[in-house]
């Protein structure tokens, strides 16, 4: 008898995890029917039953996702309608807490006999910690990433494994043999969605501008994560006269973070890419101002990029809101540029924090644990 499963992915880091789930699982549960929503990745994996909606899904900050609730409610329905129909035997939401939260709460209303597993646990323990108790009641399983997260949820009562970061299978995969990273070359990563490009691009573009005065031969790297991005990317920088001087690559993020020199990084998971790879970096972060002032009323941690966190000190320079300006990221890439031995002591403690991401086979651990709430019983 076919099994079936109904999987939620709103953003392109969620549609790379899901995939690698996804296709480790398959051969696990042969009869599996697979329906829901992700991205093209997940999609190519799963079949016609998967529809790919992250462009439009990936929305970031509280104003912005108010502007879309119209739109969100809809697809809220529409998905809730088409479980319902699909009864599936587990519905496996990924990370995209915002909606996914949620959408577990109308599912166990609504479906009880679905078994609820989530996969990239929502970083509750810094901006809600008071969702724990009722993520414990709603989910059957919680798939976590980092070492410290498993405690957390665990003592609520949540059934908590944890499978170690995708980001060790995936980034391993495309590691380059013959790397050498170029002395003059800056990696510029704005983020992998428009709004992110739209508020960073335009202050890495005139750190580059003002590198570039202080050094002619520097050359600069920007990689879009989309050709929707990419042509974003090259609009704004035909607007600030940049084309020249910036080459712009589609897709080509982890190779930039092999080759590059240093690099200033949108806060997200490219800073934990980066981290694996050793890449010297600084991090920025601008969100509407509103969002901004939500997060630091809920927000309870001292640092909000993801190795500065798993490491527990800031091995990493963040520059939040107006600190996220030209002249201070000049200032620190600059200091990154002509100091090899600072560059060198920030790859070796970038490289040691990356180690506790947990190792290979995270896909595998992952789907061995979904399996076995489809098949309701462990799989060997």
């Amino acid at each position: 008898m076919a099994k079936r499963l109904y999987v939620v992915a709103g953003e392109l880091s969620g549609d790379a995890h899901g995939a690698g789930l996804l296709r480790a699982l398959k051969p696990m549960v042969p009869a599996l029917e697979i329906h829901g929503t992700g991205g093209p990745q997940m999609a190519s994996v799963a079949g016609p039953g998967l529809r790919d909606w992250v462009e439009d899904a990936a929305v970031m900050g509280v104003w912005e996702v108010l502007k879309r609730y119209g739109w969100f409610k809809q697809r809220f329905a529409e998905m809730l309608a088409e479980l319902k129909e699909f009864r599936p035997d587990v519905l496996l939401l990924i990370d995209y807490p915002g909606f996914n939260l949620r959408f577990a709460e109308a599912v166990r209303r609504e479906c009880p006999e679905t078994r609820l597993v989530y996969y990239i646990s929502p970083q509750v323990w810094a901006w809600h910690k008071g969702r724990i108790p009722k993520m414990a009641r709603l989910l059957d399983e919680m798939l976590c990433l980092f070492p410290f997260e498993q405690p957390i949820f665990a003592s609520a009562g949540l059934k908590t494994t944890f499978v170690g970061h995708p980001l060790v299978d995936e980034l391993e995969e495309q590691r380059l043999t013959d790397a050498k990273r170029d002395d003059l070359l800056v990696g510029l990563f704005p983020g992998s969605r428009e709004r992110e490009v739209a508020r960073l691009f335009p202050m890495m573009i005139e750190t580059a501008k003002r590198l570039k005065s202080w050094r002619a031969e520097l050359k600069f790297e920007v990689p879009a994560a989309s050709p929707k991005l990419a042509a974003q990317i090259r609009a704004l920088l035909d607007e600030t006269d940049a084309a020249g001087f910036i080459e712009v690559g589609t897709g080509s993020s982890h190779s930039l973070m092999q080759r590059a020199c240093c690099g200033v990084i949108a806060s997200g998971t490219a800073t934990l890419e980066a981290a694996f790879y050793g890449l010297p970096y600084c991090l920025v972060y601008r969100v509407a101002p509103l969002t901004y002032v939500l997060g630091k009323l809920l927000v309870k941690i001292k640092h909000i990029g993801l190795v500065n966190i798993l490491a527990g000190e800031e091995v990493v320079r963040e520059f939040i809101q107006g600190e996220s300006n030209p002249h201070a990221v000049t200032t620190e890439l600059r200091g990154l540029l002509e100091e090899s031995g600072k560059r060198g002591a920030l790859t070796a403690k970038l490289l040691e924090t990356a180690q506790m991401l947990g190792d290979a086979g995270t896909h595998e651990r992952a789907a061995r644990a979904v399996a076995g709430w489809l098949v309701a019983k462990p799989v060997p």
